[in-house]
């Protein structure tokens, strides 16, 4: 199975993007862990100091060092309890005005779910302090996941600008060539039509000047198509039946007789805004890809039904094609793929934009069976004709 280089790229994105996430918090975690246990460094010294400080007697001299050391502790939340559990004192803890006992048991609590307790031996007695991580120390602890977070966000409204950026050049390419496509094509129908009259002004086989007219009549169907793509499209509210039975119509002149064709539509008339130039385009385009995948002999069956809510119109073309892999199922909407040896892969592409942006309906594979065939689906939102009130099922 063959990988796309945009596959490609993508892999080696999550990849790269996967190595720097678990290298960061790696190397974070590693810090947190050489400050947690330098802070429990610094709390024992301050328990043995506090041991020396209580076991001394009234008239002894404190080292100067033990008071230092008791002193120095700025920034370590830590309670003392006796052997009751009871909180003797606290250190580095806010207190609020009201209800301290109650606050600071709380405290105790957190305290012991987080460190083991060190116990400090005076003698005929002890006492045990609980700690808690300095607030430098939280802050080490949480901000490698909010340095991931802000570049994650970073990195998504970029992707999204540059990709909203890409679509809107896209855009413009699309609607320059449509346009100029539309205006080439211009010229050579007016002259052509001119030859038609000259031709029946010169007694002309009648029946070979309808045909004439037929084919430059097609030509100029094909570039209001084209003009229309370049620019805003009107629509207006259109029987899908009677819509999709002409768009095919056109098309069983034009294809294989082994080719069978047939319908399974509501009974009821289903109505949707379209823009009819466009949306037969669209079948005419789905039903040569259906040709092409049967080559020339299969059947093909077009069905039109309500979604379960009754707001949608579902309509399936099915083929007894080749199929479609399942990993292609997005593929083929994409600028450019094409199973064919000729061809330039935008069909589908064109289709996917018409009923989308113009529509605002959805297309997509609905099945598909390598070998056995496939099935599009287009999505459209129904529409009450003045005459006619779309039961729901």
């Amino acid at each position: 199975m063959s990988i796309n280089r945009k596959t490609i790229a993508k892999y080696i994105f999550i990849i790269v993007a996967g190595i720097i996430v678990a290298g960061s918090l790696v190397i974070s975690n590693n810090l947190v862990n050489k400050l947690s246990n330098e802070e429990e460094q610094r709390i024992r010294l301050w328990a043995e100091a506090m041991r020396i400080i209580a076991s001394s007697e009234a008239e002894d001299a404190i080292d100067p060092i033990v008071l230092q050391i008791m002193s120095s502790n700025t920034t370590i939340p830590i309670l003392l309890c006796d052997e009751d559990g009871h909180v003797t004192n606290s250190s580095n803890i806010e207190l609020p005005n009201t209800e301290q006992d109650a606050f600071l048991q709380k405290k105790l609590e957190e305290f012991r779910s987080r460190h083991d307790p060190i116990t400090i031996d005076i003698g005929d007695s002890k006492q045990y302090l609980y700690y808690d991580d300095s607030y430098t120390l939280k802050q080490l602890q949480v901000y490698p996941f909010i340095q991931i977070g802000v570049l994650t966000i970073f990195v998504l409204v970029s992707f999204f600008a540059l990709l909203s950026t890409k679509k809107a050049e896209q855009n413009k390419v699309w609607v320059g060539l449509s346009k100029e496509t539309a205006h080439q094509l211009g010229t050579p129908i007016s002259s052509l039509m001119a030859w038609i009259e000259y031709l029946r002004m010169k007694n002309v086989d009648p029946s070979i000047i309808t045909d004439m007219e037929k084919d430059v009549t097609r030509l100029q169907i094909i570039t209001d198509r084209f003009s229309k793509i370049g620019s805003t499209p009107t629509t207006s509210i259109l029987e899908i039946q009677d819509l999709v039975r002409r768009s095919v119509g056109y098309m069983e002149g034009r294809i294989s007789k082994k080719v069978n064709l047939s319908f399974n539509f509501t009974q009821t008339p289903l109505y949707a805004y379209v823009n009819e130039p466009l949306f037969g385009w669209v079948i005419e385009n789905l039903s040569k890809n259906a040709v092409d995948a049967m080559e020339g002999k299969g059947a093909i069956k077009y069905s039109l039904t309500l979604s379960p809510g009754g707001k949608m119109i579902w309509l399936d073309i099915e083929d007894t094609g080749k199929g479609i892999p399942k990993s292609k199922f997005k593929d083929v909407f994409h600028p450019g793929y094409t199973t064919k040896s000729r061809g330039w892969g935008l069909g589908l592409s064109l289709v996917k934009r018409i009923i989308e942006e113009y529509h605002h309906g959805k297309i997509y594979v609905k099945s598909s069976e390598i070998g056995v065939g496939t099935t599009f689906r287009i999505e459209l939102k129904t529409q009450q004709n003045e005459k006619v009130q779309i039961p729901h099922k």
